[in-house]
């Protein structure tokens, strides 16, 4: 890990970026963005294969407004409190597709969009400070930059320390920090503005904090990776929890408008309810097939999926709740009910193919279906750095995206479509409703690179795509170079859509925005 750290450093230090610098209060001086240094061989890459897609919008019910959070697509990884992972507004057509970069010397994951647009993101470098940034949605720039409390672990897989954070309807960033505590960060005019902390230290010990959402009534539910969930009362600083024994979380929460907090831990899924006192109680678990084994791709033994909510809570069967198991030979998708009276199944579908298929990233809703990838076989850590900078490539991973079809009134699933092509490591995908358009972040073979440009696998670099597949149907609509080495990996961050069309995949290496012209 020494290694990427290094790597990276160099590279910040070269740009004159302060993110790898010591601990500093706000910073309100901006910084223009620069490019992210690429494989300069991927120039002799076709840069874009298909054709623009006109807008095709899917029509589905509106996922439900949390109070407490930034408006939906605006506020979290997942888009919303449903974590649906969908957007009402439109992302890139494909249209004379450009690509503009920051490099940031660590990568920024979770994009939120203040009230005025801005990007609210945490940047984060494996040894260092996590860091909180204000940039301009257009050019990338630099607004102003917050370093948060602790140092990020040595693992380029950790997740806690930031990677969930939430924006909340007063502009204002909550984000579990690697000290124990929560950060509130508010967004005031060019600056950022530290309003309160909350130690979490008693009850989650050195145990990282994955996550944290709000419920319908204000209450910051968090979870740890050692299986503690727990509640803070912002108003009064109250803090209860309870832990899951033997087990751990690696994933983030869902939140719904009847009070409900799901959970999966690496052993089952959890609906749990504040009670009258405003403690945490499990009102159900299901244990699911965690199979034989950590899987190449997964951060642990046990589904990789965060909980996707289907249908409002004041719905039939009080609404769905859908996530991955980890069962051998082959995952399969699990619906079922998610209210108070207990989790009746819907249906399991077994999805790709047998001995390869895992996920390590949320299933989307469309509507009532799910749309599934496989992440099977994704490695990186400082070997994998290394080569890549030495002109290697990621290890190739199992190709695989399908969409589930649900049928709720005979409860049974079945495959709308299963495309066995596109190869998607890590990125959380994300479907436009505007324009019926599935945007996932590919990884194409050196065979498959010699095939589409007709050159020879030894001069194949390690390429990067933002491809777009019509949800409806599975087939790819467009695909275009966004860079060529490992600075251009995503390793897990999601794509987002911005308001504008744009959309933002973080990378090894910062942020990178794609856009029509």
């Amino acid at each position: 890990m020494r290694m990427i750290v290094r790597v990276l450093a160099v590279l910040a230090a070269a740009a004159l970026l302060p993110p790898l610098a010591a601990a500093a209060p706000a910073e309100a001086v901006s910084v223009p963005a620069v490019a992210i240094p690429g494989d300069p061989r991927g120039a002799s890459l076709t840069q874009f294969t298909g054709h623009a897609a006109a807008p095709r919008p899917v029509t589905v019910p509106a996922v439900p407004q949390n109070p407490f959070m930034a408006p939906n697509g605006s506020s979290n990884l997942h888009g919303d409190a449903y974590q649906s992972d969908t957007y009402t507004g439109p992302g890139p057509t494909g249209r004379d597709l450009t690509v503009r970069s920051r490099l940031q010397g660590g990568l920024c994951g979770s994009v939120t969009f203040d009230s005025r647009g801005r990007i609210v993101t945490v940047c984060m470098t494996p040894g260092y400070a996590p860091r909180l940034m204000l940039l301009d949605p257009h050019s990338l720039a630099s607004i102003a930059s917050l370093t948060l409390p602790g140092r990020s672990g040595s693992s380029p897989t950790e997740v806690s320390g930031g990677g969930y954070f939430y924006l909340d309807q007063h502009d204002r960033a909550v984000i579990p920090t690697k000290d124990g505590t929560l950060q509130i960060v508010a967004v005031r005019g060019d600056t950022l503005v530290t309003e309160a902390r909350h130690d979490l230290k008693a009850v989650v010990g050195a145990s990282g904090i994955v996550s944290v959402l709000p419920d319908w009534a204000g209450r910051m539910w968090f979870v740890s990776e050692s299986g503690v969930v727990g509640v803070l009362d912002p108003s009064t600083g109250a803090i209860s929890s309870r832990t899951l024994t033997g087990e751990s979380i690696a994933n983030s929460i869902a939140v719904d408008e009847s009070g409900g907090v799901f959970v999966v831990s690496d052993r089952a899924l959890y609906r749990f309810d504040a009670n009258a006192e405003g403690r945490p109680v499990t009102t159900w678990r299901s244990p699911y097939d965690r199979g034989s084994r950590q899987k190449p791709g997964q951060l642990s033994q046990g589904s990789g999926t965060t909980p996707t909510l289907i249908g409002s809570a004041s719905g039939p069967d009080d609404g769905y709740i859908a996530i991955t198991d980890n069962a051998d030979p082959r995952m399969n998708v699990l619906v079922m009910t998610r209210g108070t009276a207990g989790p009746h199944g819907i249906c399991t579908q077994p999805v790709f193919a047998p001995g390869r298929s895992a996920t390590e990233n949320s299933l989307i809703a469309v509507g009532g279906d799910l749309v599934v990838e496989n992440n099977y076989g994704y490695v990186v850590g400082d070997h994998a750095l290394l080569k890549g900078v030495l002109g290697g490539r990621q290890v190739d991973t199992e190709a695989g995206v399908a969409r589930v079809h649900v049928d709720y009134t005979s409860r049974t699933c079945s495959l709308a479509w299963s495309d066995t092509g596109e190869r998607i490591p890590s990125v959380v995908s994300k479907v436009s409703l505007a324009n019926g358009l599935l945007y996932t972040f590919t990884h194409p073979t050196a065979a498959e690179l010699r095939t589409a440009d007709r050159k020879g696998t030894a001069a194949a670099p390690d390429a990067w795509y933002l491809t777009a597949l019509d949800v409806r149907t599975g087939k790819r609509v467009w695909s275009r170079l966004i860079g060529c080495g490992p600075l251009f990996n995503n390793h897990y961050a999601p794509i987002t859509l911005g308001g504008d069309g744009s959309a933002y995949v973080g990378v090894v290496g910062g942020l990178v925005r794609i856009k029509d012209s």
